[in-house]
C-alpha cells in the first residue's frame, strides 16, 4: 500500500499521471504499458488523484486529505478495483472489501481455484456499484486491472458503461497489450502510454532499494525496475543471475531451487535468447556478456527455442517438479553442445 504522504513513490511515474489528469473530460482512460515499470501504481496514482479533495492548484493526489487518508487505508468507498481473484491474493487484498465497493460474492469460496479471469458476475456487480450515488460527492472511479483478464463475456458487459457512464463516474483500464483488447473496447477508451524510466533513473532508483549491481537485473528483466526488485526480494542477486549458465550447462539443480515452473522457463528461455545471440555473432540482451560459453549451435539452441515455448504453454500442468528440472537442465546442456535431443515434453515425461 502507498504511503499516503507520498502518493507517487516512483518517481518516473509523474509525467503519465500528468498526462492523464489532464484529460478532465475523458471518463474511460486505457492506461497502456509494462507491469514492471508501474503500471498498476500509476493507476493506482491515477484513481486516487481523481478522488483526492484537496483545494487550490496543488498537485494531486496530495496524500493528506481525507479522502487520501482513506485510500492509503484502502477504505474508499467510491473506489472500485476489478481484477481477478488470483491477483487480488498475490496483492494481498481482500476478496470483498467494502471500501472497494464490496465486491463479495455472497459467500465463502470454499476450496475453488482463485480465478484468473475478470468474470462477468464481477463486472455486472462493478456496473451495479457505480451507477449508485457517490460516497463523498467526488467521483466514482472502477479499476479494471488488467483489463486483458476479462473474457469475451465481462468485455461485452462493460461496452454500455465505457460509452455512457453514469454521471460522476470514471472507469480507468490497465494494459500490457492492448492488442489482446476488443477493438470496442478500445474505441470507447482514450489511452494513455506510461513513460517508462530511462535507465539512469532506473538504476538510481534500484540502488536507493539497496540493490547492488542493478544493470544486471535490469538487464535481466528488459530494463524494468520493479521486476527487477521483485527478483532481488524472491533472492535472485546480481552475482546468481550472472551464475545461472555456468550452473545451467552444469546441470547444477541447486541453482533454481525454489523457482517456480513459470520462472524456470522463463529465464531458460531467456537464456536460449542470448545463446542464439551469441551464435549469430550478436549481443546477449539478459545475461552478462563474460558469462556465456560459445554454443556449438544455432540449429540445436533453435530446436530447443520451439521446446521452451511449448513448456511455457504447459506450466499449469502438475509436473514432478525435481525429475521435470533435471530434464530441462540436460535439454539445455544438450542444445548448447549442438545436440538435437528430444524435445522437452518427452523428457519432462
Amino acid at each position: 500500500m502507498m504511503d499516503p504522504a507520498n502518493p507517487t513513490p516512483l518517481p518516473w511515474l509523474a509525467p503519465t499521471v500528468a498526462r492523464a489528469l489532464a484529460m478532465p473530460h475523458a471518463h474511460a482512460l486505457l492506461l497502456h504499458g509494462a507491469g514492471g515499470d508501474g503500471l498498476f501504481e500509476c493507476a493506482t496514482t491515477i484513481a486516487r488523484a481523481w478522488l483526492c479533495e484537496a483545494g487550490g492548484g496543488g498537485a494531486r493526489p496530495c496524500g493528506h486529505c481525507g479522502a487520501c487518508r482513506q485510500l492509503a487505508a484502502g477504505l474508499h468507498p467510491d473506489l472500485h478495483l476489478l481484477m481477478p481473484e488470483e491477483l487480488r491474493h498475490q496483492l494481498g487484498l481482500a476478496s470483498a472489501d467494502a471500501g472497494e465497493g464490496g465486491d463479495g460474492d455472497g459467500g465463502p469460496k470454499g476450496k475453488r481455484k482463485p480465478s484468473r479471469q475478470i468474470r462477468i458476475d464481477d463486472v455486472r456487480a462493478a456496473i451495479d456499484w457505480v451507477a449508485t450515488t457517490s460516497s463523498r460527492g467526488r467521483a466514482k472511479v472502477v479499476l479494471v486491472h488488467p483489463s486483458e483478464a476479462m473474457n469475451l463475456q465481462s468485455a461485452n458487459a462493460l461496452l454500455k458503461t465505457l460509452e455512457e457512464p453514469p454521471r460522476g463516474a470514471r472507469l480507468l483500464l490497465t494494459a500490457a497489450e492492448p492488442s489482446r483488447l476488443l477493438p470496442t473496447v478500445r474505441s470507447r477508451c482514450q489511452v494513455v502510454r506510461l513513460v517508462p524510466p530511462d535507465a539512469a533513473t532506473a538504476r538510481a532508483w534500484l540502488q536507493a532499494q539497496g540493490l547492488t549491481q542493478p544493470e544486471v537485473l535490469l538487464a535481466a528483466c528488459s530494463q524494468r525496475p520493479l521486476d527487477a526488485l521483485a527478483m532481488a526480494a524472491a533472492g535472485i542477486d546480481a552475482a546468481r543471475w550472472a551464475a545461472l549458465p555456468a550452473a545451467v550447462l552444469a546441470r547444477q539443480a541447486a541453482a533454481m531451487a525454489g523457482w517456480t515452473v513459470p520462472r524456470v522457463v522463463e529465464a531458460l528461455q531467456k537464456l536460449c535468447h542470448d545463446a542464439l545471440a551469441v551464435a549469430g555473432g550478436g549481443a546477449p540482451r539478459f545475461f552478462p556478456a563474460q558469462a556465456l560459453p560459445v554454443p556449438a549451435s544455432a540449429a540445436a539452441l533453435a530446436a530447443w527455442s520451439r521446446d521452451l515455448a511449448r513448456l511455457a504453454r504447459q506450466a499449469d500442468h502438475p509436473w514432478h517438479e525435481g525429475l521435470w528440472l533435471d530434464a530441462q537442465l540436460a535439454r539445455a546442456a544438450a542444445a548448447w553442445r549442438g545436440e538435437g535431443g528430444e524435445g522437452s515434453d518427452t523428457l519432462a515425461a
